[in-house]
């Protein structure tokens, strides 16, 4: 049953994921706030599926610590679920993200036209250069921003090499840190099929001030945020 209930997600997964893609594509010719409300809907519509057909609620602790002003959201990293919930977490936001993610029918066209930070990791200098020239120009517009500091998924109870190019980016842009940690792994794992029924737990915890970021030292502010959201990542079951 659980196989049957998670193939009958995947395909409206993806049957969604074509349709709100092209949605975002057109509607994106009529300004970004058109084409953002296509972006949550899809997001909605796909957690919808995820509790009707898998049984996969979604719980969120924490709104209480998001800032009115724009900031950098750094987020831990285990599925693709957190990556889908985001525009209904978040205000518009943009990603930090690997360019390849652009040559994925649909959904990559959509990443595309909606604003992303698209990077090529073979040059990690010019990479940084370009999160800090185009992250600070979508935070001052208004854009959050939203960093996965591990650079790729890890296994619930895993924790990946964090990388402090969100902190630089920060602090150069003068913006405040959120961090976010979740246990979407358990429900829906790294390059897992069947989707497991269960409670998502997403928590922002305290904000993290732009003047205490800027007075903080790079890697004491990493290791901060690393234990932070690995035992708040932990508490949740992730």
């Amino acid at each position: 049953m659980l196989f049957i209930r998670s193939l009958i997600f995947n395909l409206l997964f993806m049957l969604a994921t074509v349709v709100f893609s092209t949605l975002v594509v057109i509607t994106r010719l009529f300004g970004f706030d058109a084409a953002w409300f296509w972006a949550r809907t899809w997001s909605a519509f796909v957690f919808a599926a995820l509790r009707i057909v898998c049984g996969i609620r979604l719980e969120v602790e924490g709104r209480e610590h998001m800032p009115q002003t724009a900031c950098l959201v750094m987020a831990k990293h285990q599925s693709a679920a957190e990556t889908i919930a985001m525009p209904i977490l978040v205000p518009p936001y943009v990603w930090i993200l690997k360019r390849e993610l652009f040559y994925i029918p649909f959904f990559g066209w959509a990443l595309a036209v909606m604003g992303t930070i698209a990077i090529r990791r073979g040059n990690p200098r010019e990479a940084i250069k370009q999160v800090i020239a185009q992250g600070t120009s979508f935070l001052h517009k208004g854009r959050w921003v939203v960093v996965f500091p591990e650079g790729t998924r890890s296994e619930p109870g895993k924790s990946g090499k964090y990388q402090p190019g969100g902190i630089v980016l920060a602090q150069k842009a003068g913006v405040g840190i959120l961090p976010m940690a979740h246990n979407a792994g358990r429900c829906w794992p790294k390059r897992g099929f069947i989707k497991k029924p269960g409670v998502i737990r997403v928590r922002f915890l305290p904000y993290i001030s732009p003047e205490e970021v800027k007075a903080a030292k790079r890697n004491d502010l990493l290791k901060r945020l690393q234990q932070d959201i690995e035992t708040a990542t932990a508490e949740l079951g992730g």
